[in-house]
């Protein structure tokens, strides 16, 4: 008993001397222990794709898109179902997700009239591995999709939207902030504030947030190379032009629903809030309110005819 008690002491010296430890400034210990320690608890599981937009009787080209860094993104073109260049829509997953998770929206899309492509975020699915993925790297994969767009014969390169969910949400307002082809962005379920994110994982990592936690936050700022507050949902949402369609669970536990609540405050209710049933995946629950989300796109796609 007595060993037993000593080696649980031992295990325990262990795990405190492998998490981050922060310096006088507030940065965190040299020597790479601590950064290879945050980025390990952050990174996002990969999944496998369980189904195919075959699976849904949906015929798709399946493509490989170039983006920074000489990488490449796995994704799937559904074109639309017309002759000829049709409105396009980007499905964009949320962390630790996949395009495959993202399919239960491509039929009604579809058989709107859109074409759809669903990518794979760097880190995610079958595209390519990084040291680290991050909100920003996936706006950097939402311009990489919307340019492939762009040079599609079978689009209409001035009507592409963006709908994302959760990190997927948060980076479609982001990029929209930095292009100005994206005419619409529905958000699924998108959080106000990454940091307030960081404070619950620290919870449930058992840190403290003062001052380990503070200082854990700065360094992924400073990794991802952006900081929190400008990259904030309640900083870019009012900064984006196009219209905005705030989609969130009532029960949602990751991102509560005062999230949404929040966001539309900060966009003088220019973005309005659809409250759906569901948690924070929102899955098959979207199915009643398929409706109002294409006459959403239809009607800032082609303002004149809704």
């Amino acid at each position: 008993m007595a060993r037993a008690r000593q080696r649980q002491r031992h295990a325990d010296v262990r795990r405190r001397q492998d998490r981050p430890r922060p310096t006088e400034d507030g940065g965190l210990m040299p020597g790479g222990r601590a950064h290879r320690f945050i980025l390990q608890r952050l990174r996002a599981t990969r999944l496998a794709h369980h189904r195919t937009p075959a699976d849904l009787g949906l015929a798709a080209e399946t493509v490989r898109l170039r983006t920074a860094g000489g990488k490449s993104l796995f994704a799937w073109f559904v074109p639309g179902p017309g002759d000829g260049p049709a409105p396009a829509v980007l499905l964009m997953h949320g962390w630790g997700a996949n395009a495959a998770l993202m399919l239960p929206a491509v039929p009604p899309l579809h058989a709107a009239g859109f074409a759809v492509l669903l990518p794979d975020a760097r880190c995610h699915g079958a595209s390519d591995d990084e040291e680290f993925s991050s909100m920003p790297r996936f706006a950097e994969d939402i311009g990489t999709g919307l340019d492939w767009l762009r040079g599609q014969t079978a689009v209409d390169a001035t009507r592409l939207a963006v709908v994302g969910h959760s990190v997927g949400a948060a980076a479609a307002l982001l990029a929209a902030t930095q292009r100005e082809d994206i005419r619409a962005v529905v958000s699924l379920s998108a959080f106000a504030h990454p940091a307030e994110l960081m404070r619950r994982w620290l919870h449930e990592q058992h840190l403290p947030w003062w001052p380990l936690g503070w200082a854990v936050a700065r360094h992924v700022q400073r990794v991802i190379g952006a900081r929190f507050d400008d990259i904030a949902p309640l900083a870019t949402l009012p900064r984006v032009r196009c219209p905005v369609l705030l989609v969130h669970g009532l029960h949602d536990e990751t991102a509560p629903f005062a999230d949404a609540q929040r966001l539309e405050a900060a966009s003088a209710g220019r973005a309005p809030v659809l409250p759906v049933d569901a948690g924070h995946d929102l899955g098959e629950s979207l199915g009643p309110h398929a409706d109002a989300i294409v006459g959403f796109l239809r009607s800032a796609l082609f303002p004149r005819a809704a």
